[in-house]
């Protein structure tokens, strides 16, 4: 008997067919049976088939790591592996849509959440290579609506969270049904009289920077921010089905819904009142389209490596303290190694994404549940034998 849960894919090279078919027809149909007397044999084919790509060792280690999602009857998740430029395992695992009991797949479109910062930061980076900007120009004189105690806060300290500006979220009532966008981030800082703290003087994550980025995208750029991210960051990388989602205004293909797991069951939890703030969260994208944005990191076709540099330099704060943040990455050392990061958690989805220049090693997670630790996950298969080795491309 073969392994309980293991579904083989069987194939057949169209020279091979033919020739039987020629020859022995009912070989042909016995060789047509085959994968059916496995699924009858205690195999189900189901959603833990799809995207299987990696070598067998690999495929196991990781339906081990994440055994918790390898459930055709449980919102999906997406694992994606990049080694030397090169997919060395992609992995689905259940479902995108439980109400459409669609599977989870490698063109499976998840709400990015905070993972849509680097997009954001990288937004800002080619307005400045265009001249449009520059890092240390005044927010107050991009976004005339700022109130007049951020009047020193600039655009760099809006990528690295060293505003102070507070957290639009707290301004938000849990009652609320209308969705907050990016304009209304920038609406709601008129009800705050002072910042955490001085710019520059200390790092809190703040996803109010971020929306308050996409506005100087738009104002700068004269698109809206979902249309410059498309014709400046997802076409020239290649990133053909990625979306800043709007609802009524662009679709999201083979999307992915959120969801709640409780021991009593599973329930929907796509969106908050939140979730239409696209600066700081709304980009959907794949571990297909993934890989073509990791390549494009690595080639420079989209951000030049002396850009990229800046992105993955964290910030210093003005007493001399050095942050764990760049432009869009968490960014530290592991044994002497450059590891980025950036985890993303929203209404229903919880994703992780690691990437370590060095090593030529990049981990993504995407799941389409409220909760979990994509990050744990991403850390245990970047540890796996077969994924480390010594630095080979320094930058």
């Amino acid at each position: 008997m073969w392994p309980r849960g293991q579904c083989w894919t069987v194939s057949y090279p169209v020279n091979i067919f033919n020739l039987l078919m020629r020859h022995n027809p009912r070989a042909v149909i016995v060789a047509l049976l085959i994968p059916v007397l496995f699924t009858a044999g205690g195999c189900a084919v189901s959603s833990a088939a799809v995207g299987r790509t990696g070598a067998p060792t690999t495929m196991t280690a990781l339906d081990s790591i994440f055994s918790a999602y390898d459930d055709p009857n449980v919102p999906g998740a997406g694992v994606l592996v990049i080694k030397d430029g090169r997919v060395v395992a992609s992995r689905s695992y259940g479902l995108a849509d439980l109400g459409n009991r669609t599977p989870a797949g490698e063109r499976t479109n998840y709400r990015l959440a905070s993972l849509s910062k680097q997009f954001t930061a990288a937004a800002i980076m080619l307005l400045v290579r265009d001249g449009r900007l520059n890092y240390d120009d005044r927010v107050m004189d991009l976004l005339p609506g700022l109130p007049a105690h951020a009047r020193d806060v600039r655009v760099r300290h809006l990528l690295t969270h060293t505003s102070g500006l507070w957290d639009y979220e707290d301004f938000v009532p849990d009652s609320q049904t209308v969705q907050v966008k990016d304009r209304d981030v920038l609406a709601s800082l008129a009800r705050a009289d002072s910042l955490y703290f001085a710019p520059g003087s200390a790092y809190r994550y703040s996803n109010t920077g971020y929306a308050l980025l996409a506005l100087i995208a738009e104002r700068v750029s004269g698109q809206s921010f979902a249309g410059f991210l498309h014709d400046r960051i997802f076409v020239p990388a290649g990133m053909s089905a990625t979306v800043a989602y709007e609802a009524g205004i662009s679709s999201v293909p083979d999307r992915a819904f959120g969801y709640t797991v409780r021991g009593s069951g599973t329930t929907p939890s796509d969106q908050s009142s939140t979730s239409a703030v696209l600066g700081d969260g709304g980009i959907y994208s794949s571990i297909h389209d993934l890989v073509a944005w990791d390549r494009a990191l690595d080639a420079g076709t989209v951000l030049r490596r002396e850009e990229l540099r800046d992105a993955w330099t964290p910030m210093t704060l003005t007493n001399g303290t050095v942050t764990r943040y760049g432009f869009g990455w968490f960014v530290d050392r592991e044994n002497g190694t450059l590891k980025l990061s950036h985890h993303g958690e929203t209404s229903g989805f919880t994703n992780f994404i690691l990437k370590y220049p060095e090593r030529r090693l990049t981990v993504v997670v995407l799941t389409n549940r409220r909760g979990g630790a994509p990050w744990d996950l991403a850390a245990r298969v970047a540890a796996l034998p077969e994924f480390a080795g010594s630095a080979t491309d320094k930058r």
